[in-house]
């Protein structure tokens, strides 16, 4: 229980980081710390699918692609334009709205019991492999085909005059 405390502990710390960085691409670096506190979180849960996701997708491909398209911007404050009135006041609302949320979170946390886990292999790979090859079989292969068509109507729209030239997917 003690790991938990300390993972936790560390999650709120590097969240708190992302957001008070001044450089843009430590935030990001420091949110892949945080994804990977998440992924530890899964795996004390059991829960080892969404732990390999989260490593694989979200700390190998997106967090990459965001650290790519901060360096690519090279952003810094010449550039930025100032704030308007009604975007300061949207986001002290938006702010308000999440702090709101949050306390409301906190106090039905305090009144409630957490729950039990009584099956361990509830977030195995083997169970979910069983559930999704079995009873949702026909809903993934349409996602599959509509991500495949997806990719090939992306390609073809890469390319100039719908022609596929040295095009490497």
């Amino acid at each position: 229980m003690s790991t938990f405390y300390f993972i936790a502990f560390l999650s709120i710390c590097f969240s708190l980081l992302v957001i008070f960085a001044k450089n843009p691409v430590h935030s990001v670096l420091y949110l892949i710390i945080t994804f990977f506190t998440f992924t530890i979180h899964y795996i004390l849960l059991n829960a080892q699918f969404l732990a390999l996701v989260n490593l694989i997708v979200y700390m190998g491909a997106i967090m990459v692609l965001f650290l790519f398209v901060m360096m690519m911007l090279n952003l810094n404050q010449e550039t930025e334009p100032s704030k308007s009135l009604i975007v300061k006041i949207a986001g002290l609302v938006s702010g308000g709205c999440l702090l709101a949320t949050l306390i409301a979170s906190i106090k039905s946390y305090a009144t409630t019991e957490p729950g039990v886990l009584h099956n361990v292999n509830l977030g195995s790979v083997q169970n979910l492999g069983k559930v999704l090859f079995n009873e949702f079989l026909l809903p993934f292969e349409v996602s599959s085909i509509l991500l495949l068509s997806a990719m090939v109507g992306a390609v073809l729209l890469a390319t100039k005059d719908g022609k596929t030239k040295n095009v490497t997917v």
